[in-house]
């Protein structure tokens, strides 16, 4: 099912919390926004984020007879979702699934979802190197990926987490196309001023100690979290925000590495 996918991303993090959704479905909505043709993997089983990220929560999966049709966030069908958040009830329910059915859920969503033809497959992957990854990894071995990015926070006890996602990477042969440092300062809403209420420069100095490109670093932008499930793109919507800025060069530097 993945043979029509020309490009596929994923995107990673040793850490819960560090924003690895919000960079995956805004990362997806900038592709689409440079007319390119998406899809948007959820493989967080037991915290799926992306549906109400995207305003899809009321959305149904269905079957056909190449497998399940993804969920569209539009007509156009520039942008297709996958997540086991459009297979729950409701946002409360919880999936308490050991390895083994966590892994043939994976396996599901990669090999029997009729993604058709896309230009780049968004991978949005839950904290940590486990049985989701390892799935993932052994999937995606004879059709390849483009490779990982791999999100953390400037925090030290973050990029402590963040620097075994690393050492996953080079151990599986999954390249790194750079990490991407996020909540890096919060901008004002009124004045626009940046100031680091955390610490700043942690993803830059942990990409450099890692010998991978560093691809930019996100702040805390109220304006940016009011988009959170409301499906608009924050280049679109935030044309001139730092945010913005970054997520059209991180698009920049995927076209180029998929050349």
């Amino acid at each position: 099912m993945l043979d029509k996918v020309k490009h596929i991303i994923l995107v990673l993090s040793g850490k819960g919390g560090v924003g690895k959704s919000t960079v995956s479905t805004q990362l997806a909505l900038t592709l689409t926004e440079a007319d390119h043709k998406v899809g948007l993997l959820d493989i967080d089983l037991c915290g799926p984020s992306v549906p109400y990220l995207l305003g899809l929560e009321d959305r149904d999966v269905h079957q056909c007879d190449e497998g399940w049709v993804p969920v569209y966030t539009s007509a156009e069908k520039r942008l297709a979702v996958m997540s086991i958040g459009f297979l729950l009830k409701n946002r409360s329910d919880a999936v308490i699934w050991r390895g083994p059915k966590k892994t043939a859920m994976i396996k599901q969503f990669l090999e029997d979802v009729n993604w058709d033809e896309l230009d780049y497959l968004i991978i949005d992957t839950p904290p940590g190197t486990s049985d989701e990854h390892i799935t993932v990894m052994e999937c995606l071995k004879t059709i390849g990926t483009e490779g990982a990015i791999i999100v953390t926070t400037p925090q030290e006890m973050a990029l402590e987490d963040v620097r075994k996602e690393v050492t996953f990477c080079k151990k599986t042969g999954i390249p790194i196309l750079g990490i991407v440092e996020n909540m890096s300062g919060f901008v004002c809403p009124n004045c626009s001023e940046c100031t680091n209420i955390f610490s700043s420069g942690g993803g830059h100095s942990l990409a450099e100690l890692a010998k991978v490109p560093h691809l930019g670093t996100l702040p805390i932008d109220p304006r940016v979290g009011e988009l959170a499930g409301t499906g608009k793109a924050c280049v679109k919507e935030l044309p001139d925000c730092t945010t913005s800025e970054v997520l059209r060069e991180l698009v920049r530097t995927l076209t180029t590495v998929g050349q």
